[in-house]
């Protein structure tokens, strides 16, 4: 039942949008890597890696190859697929990523009793996204997306972009991030288009190490605003002991369902595994993520 209840929420945020914070198409909210989540969703100043094509395209770095994937258990059943991969060309990174996010068995009652059927929404967006180092010190980056979503017999398409920047402050090991995520349009679903979740991020982030300890420590915050809803603040904090495993926990305010979030990370060659927990209140259950990078 609580599956039914959550669904049709989803549904009437796509199909009935245009109210001022109802906005739909969720599933791009949803992170991108497991380490970013363990910190409280804070990839657009952390991500140093392909994940930053989610978060911050300016973040992306023309050093190495990298594969990138996922899968994120969400609640009441809602599962994501994601995958990215990221090369240079003629010194410019240049990242694709895909989210593939699907609701199935969704039951259609219109009485008590059993459902007289069931559907699946399905969601997909592949972006493309690179980046522009003016110096040591700043960097931009853009992404386009083109997004896709399937609900019973009613299917629409859009096109979304990102801008991003980076600032390497003077003082030492302190980096500054911002980025607008989810600018653009779809066509319409049904009667009415369904509108994306623009945002606006601004982040900062410290480094330190603990010498006598071979320990690593990375705290970061904050300021992320829906431009048709609430404000949240985010805060992270990272240990990395030798290089090789991470213990990570973060805060996020002004959810009514989350707060905290947690995970760990392992470090193997160029191999890195991730792993996220997010404990949901209201019933609502808990997510797990999972994510594999390679570096070659």
């Amino acid at each position: 039942m609580k599956k039914i209840i959550i669904t049709i929420i989803l549904i009437n945020l796509d199909l009935y949008s245009q109210s001022a914070g109802n906005i739909g198409l969720s599933f791009l909210k949803f992170g991108f890597g497991a380490r970013n989540l363990a910190l409280a969703d804070l990839g657009s100043v952390i991500s140093d890696d392909l994940t930053a094509l989610h978060y911050n395209p300016s973040r992306l770095k023309s050093e190495r190859n990298e594969v990138f994937v996922a899968h994120n258990s969400w609640i009441q059943d809602i599962n994501s697929q994601l995958f990215g991969i990221k090369t240079d060309i003629y010194g410019f990174p240049i990242a694709f990523g895909f989210n593939i996010t699907n609701v199935d068995d969704i039951e259609i009652r219109t009485r008590p009793g059993e459902p007289e059927a069931k559907f699946n929404a399905n969601y997909f967006y592949g972006s493309l996204s690179s980046a522009y180092r003016f110096s040591n010190d700043i960097s931009i980056g853009a992404t386009i997306r083109y997004i896709y979503e399937g609900i019973l017999n009613y299917e629409a398409s859009g096109v979304g972009f990102d801008f991003g920047l980076t600032y390497t402050t003077p003082v030492e090991n302190l980096t500054l991030s911002s980025v607008v995520r989810n600018i653009g349009s779809m066509n319409s679903l049904r009667n009415k288009s369904t509108e994306l979740p623009s945002e606006f991020r601004l982040s900062s982030q410290y480094k330190f190490t603990i010498l006598d300890l071979d320990t690593d420590l990375m705290i970061a915050a904050e300021y992320q605003k829906y431009f048709k809803s609430n404000y949240h603040l985010n805060f992270g904090i990272e240990f990395i002991y030798n290089k090789l495993f991470s213990i990570r926990s973060g805060y996020q305010t002004n959810y009514e369902s989350r707060d905290l979030t947690a995970g760990f990370g392992l470090i193997w060659g160029n191999l890195k595994l991730d792993y996220a927990f997010i404990p949901f209140k209201l019933s609502l259950g808990n997510v797990n993520v999972f994510s594999i990078s390679f570096l070659f």
